[in-house]
């Protein structure tokens, strides 16, 4: 088993696109891994009595694209750093009428439709196989639903995400593909962070923000495929109620808190040349 270098956290944040900044007074601590470099250093400060590592998986100047993040060193370094629970926000596109830019989805399924990422700790001789049925932690989840819904914020309790590669949006037809499904929102980067998270006993939650309606959807008039500039214009304007949500939803977390996610099965060994 891969032993963390000290307890420096107890919860960890990932910014999203547009969200590269999270508490004011911190403390950064440059991680090394033994999976390559993460995308920025972790940022560690206090929000109560809980210490939190937040970190931009697209990097400070968002200089990582989806496809090129090294998600598997950027989960080490919160599990080096002694995080237990991760709570995730990420843009994201609606692909239903019902649900709007600028509300949040608490994602409780996943899709992958990404290719060639790395995206497990166990490369073998051992096999791992851990259970990914329900990809996002309930109890986190539960916490992330109520807290959204105390700060006044429009938050949908369940929903499908479909991940793509990126960097690039939909086309129409895909789109139409996804909403067939009945997959209900659009992201580049929740897999693999969400399994590698569950492969380190990491409880995590994925906070979707409703930034668009990806290439339109069918019953509303007048809506343009996204575009970039679109997508952090809006995220600018709304980064502050992202903030209130995580800062309802870390005071709300127990101390004590050791659910299913933190207690399953072994963990990887970064000492063995099998998985570098």
């Amino acid at each position: 088993m891969g032993t963390r270098t000290d307890i420096a956290a107890d919860i960890g944040v990932f910014g999203g696109s547009g969200f590269y900044a999270f508490l004011d007074d911190v403390t950064e601590r440059r991680v090394t891994t033994p999976y390559g470099e993460p995308a920025a250093p972790l940022h560690i400060g206090k929000v109560g009595d809980k210490r939190v590592a937040f970190m931009p998986r697209h990097g400070p100047n968002h200089e990582h694209p989806p496809h090129r993040i090294n998600y598997r060193a950027n989960l080490w370094a919160m599990y080096q750093a002694g995080v237990r629970q991760i709570l995730a926000p990420c843009a994201s596109g609606s692909l239903r009428p019902d649900i709007h830019p600028g509300d949040f989805v608490v994602c409780d399924q996943l899709v992958n439709r990404t290719t060639a990422r790395r995206d497990t700790y166990f490369d073998g001789p051992d096999a791992h196989h851990i259970s990914f049925a329900d990809p996002f932690c309930p109890e986190l989840r539960a916490v992330a639903i109520e807290a959204g819904r105390q700060t006044g914020i429009t938050v949908h309790d369940r929903g499908t995400v479909v991940v793509i590669d990126g960097p690039r949006f939909s086309t129409r037809a895909e789109s139409r593909w996804f909403r067939q499904m009945g997959w209900h929102v659009v992201n580049m980067t929740q897999y693999p962070e969400a399994a590698l998270a569950r492969e380190l006993g990491i409880c995590y939650a994925s906070i979707a923000l409703i930034t668009d309606y990806d290439t339109g959807v069918e019953g509303l008039d007048g809506v343009e495929p996204v575009t970039m500039e679109e997508v952090f214009a809006f995220l600018e304007t709304n980064v502050d109620r992202v903030r209130g949500l995580l800062f309802s939803a870390l005071a709300a977390i127990p101390a004590d808190a050791d659910w299913d996610c933190n207690r399953d099965g072994p963990r990887p060994d970064p000492t063995s040349p099998h998985l570098h």
